[in-house]
């Protein structure tokens, strides 16, 4: 619970479960206990970024229904390796002034973040939380190891500690031996002292099941918790030592965080007062439309974005209406739009996933507007793929942790927003590649809410959509729906595929890249055509059963009627089986690298 700890010699547990398992990321779950506001499937799934279909199937509970106040909640969760740890991305927008890193973790969270984590994974410093502000949220979770796997263990659950808790009615409950919940959370003995606030994985052979959950009833009012922190040894001044020791941490940390949040409240009196003076410089009606939704957001003055860009220097230009920035110390990406840029920032404030480019700041000055968003390394995709001599860029194993990134955001977008959304730009070129090629959809001035009509004739929408993304229905009958995203990430998973561009030119001819794999494939000796069309870079290290696999995904995807294309869920669903597979086929290639 501390949040003051560091993991600059290594790898802490006080942050998140080490990488160490067997494959890079994996299906898990976490074990979450129901409590107001966040005790519906909805409001569950929308604060852990789960499914909220798989949410209701697995604990076998009604979409609509209420679940009892500390009833446990099974969450499935896809997990990855983010750097040295893995874990599962949420994101959490700051509701109250009464929030911090401590409270968020422990309470909210419930301890499946750690206020360690939170302080590392987010900009913001510990006394500058503020309504609005959108907190990114790492999650403990973990993948099995070799050895586990070996032993029959399929997924791993991340169990919240409760007062009164035993390792070995825990292993118990969930079908599991205590030799292998000892071996799985590193202890020394089979029953050792285990902590509210924390969590211990449990190894699962088959998937966890709502029969095995329980329901925490409080405890009556003339009771204590009898051995909050659980330690099997004969009752004696030692026990009753822990018990004292282990309460009077929770209260002191409990206190201290009540002493942060006044004071800072206090400073934050001080510093809305400097923030609303900047919001003067902006023009009305972009204010009041940006403040209808998000008061937390940071309002620039365009002299601060000159001095942050070296005045719009050539040196800082990313793109031509994109330059690299620095602001209160923290490098941003800076992009100038000449249009109102009120609908997209509404949006992105609105939203909260991992693999959705975040929105910081915004400026208004004369006619033009101007949105700071947080720096993306590797730049896009397309400019990715470009690189042939970069040893990533020849990994099937990126290139299948890419497309699953934009896969989960579009899921996201199709199934969690309020109304649902459709991305409409899909394409290479809007996807950006961070320093560890996680992948972050971007650019959502088109964004539209789903089964809405364009009225617009269909050479107009040619001109102003992307060129070789757009999906049939679209260009000829502007109707606005998540199956016009998922016909779009068909041609970027091609483009991962083949390392060409949407559209390319051959034989000095123009060429759809989608129409050209889907000509192919309809030959009698299309399969073995195919193999002329695969990015040679990665020729050395090519299955051909795995460059099929993906293509039929893409041709699902490209299905001239959109109700016969995959859910975004599927498509999620299919590329995690891939994934592991391509693991398998190149450890040498994500053994010690960053995702």
């Amino acid at each position: 619970m501390d949040c003051d700890n560091s993991d600059a010699t290594g790898p802490s547990s006080a942050f998140l479960y080490t990488c160490n398992g067997k494959n890079r990321s994996c299906q898990a779950f976490l074990i979450y206990k129901s409590q107001p506001p966040y005790n519906t499937i909805s409001s569950i799934s929308n604060l852990l970024s789960a499914d909220p279909l798989e949410l209701a199937r697995i604990n076998n509970f009604s979409s609509s229904a209420v679940f009892p106040t500390d009833k446990e909640v099974i969450v499935p969760v896809l997990c990855s390796c983010s750097g040295k740890y893995y874990q599962a991305n949420t994101s959490y927008t700051i509701p109250s002034n009464y929030d911090t890193y401590f409270t968020i973790a422990n309470y909210t969270y419930e301890g499946l973040a750690t206020c360690s984590s939170l302080i590392h994974e987010n900009n913001y410093s510990e006394f500058g939380l503020d309504i609005g502000m959108k907190l990114q949220v790492p999650l403990r979770c973990a993948c099995p190891t070799s050895n586990q796997t070996k032993n029959g263990t399929k997924y791993l659950l991340s169990y919240l500690v409760n007062w009164g808790d035993e390792v070995r009615n825990i292993s118990r409950r969930f079908n599991a031996s205590t030799n292998s919940v000892t071996y799985a959370n590193g202890f020394t003995e089979d029953n050792p002292t285990v902590f509210p606030f924390t969590t211990i994985l449990i190894p699962l052979s088959n998937e966890p099941s709502s029969s095995q959950t329980i329901i925490h009833y409080p405890l009556p009012p003339n009771s204590s918790p009898s051995n909050p922190f659980h330690r099997i040894d004969r009752p004696g001044k030692g026990s009753q030592r822990t018990i004292t020791i282990g309460i009077s941490l929770l209260v002191m940390s409990f206190i201290l965080s009540m002493v942060l949040l006044l004071y800072k409240k206090k400073i934050y009196g001080a510093r809305k007062d400097g923030k609303e003076k900047n919001i003067l410089s902006m023009s009305e009606e972009f204010r009041d439309r940006v403040a209808e939704v998000d008061q937390g957001l940071k309002i620039y003055k365009f002299e601060e974005l000159r001095v942050a860009t070296k005045d719009f220097s050539t040196g800082n230009r990313l793109s031509c209406s994109v330059y690299q920035g620095v602001l209160g110390g923290q490098v941003v990406a800076i992009k100038k739009m000449s249009k109102d840029v009120s609908n997209e920032v509404i949006f992105l404030r609105k939203t909260n996933h991992f693999n959705l480019i975040r929105l910081y700041a915004a400026c208004k000055h004369q006619e033009g507007f101007y949105l700071i968003y947080e720096f993306m390394e590797n730049g896009s995709l397309r400019d990715w793929l470009c690189r042939k001599d970069c040893l990533e860029v020849q990994s099937w194993n990126f290139r299948i942790q890419i497309a699953l990134d934009v896969a989960n955001g579009l899921h996201y977008l199709h199934n969690f927003t309020d109304p649902i959304c459709v991305h409409k730009r899909i394409c290479s070129s809007n996807v950006l590649l961070n320093r560890h090629l996680r992948a972050k959809i971007a650019n959502f001035s088109c964004a539209h809410s789903a089964k809405q009509q364009e009225y617009m004739n269909s050479s107009m929408r040619l001109a102003l959509g992307e060129k070789g993304y757009m999906a049939p229905e679209y260009i000829e009958y502007g109707l606005v729906a998540p199956e016009i995203d998922v016909y779009a990430f068909g041609v970027v998973l091609l483009e991962l595929v083949t390392g060409k561009e949407a559209v390319f030119i051959q034989d000095e001819e123009e060429m759809q890249l989608s129409e050209a794999i889907i000509s192919i494939m309809e030959e009698d000796d299309g399969e073995a055509e195919l193999g002329g069309l695969i990015d040679p870079c990665l020729m050395e290290k090519c299955s051909m059963k795995l460059v099929l696999r993906l293509v039929k995904l893409s041709l699902a995807c490209l299905e001239q009627e959109p109700e016969s294309r995959p859910s975004m869920g599927e498509i999620v669903s299919s590329l995690l089986k891939i994934q592991v597979d391509v693991q398998k086929s190149e450890p040498y290639l994500w053994r010690g690298v960053n995702f």
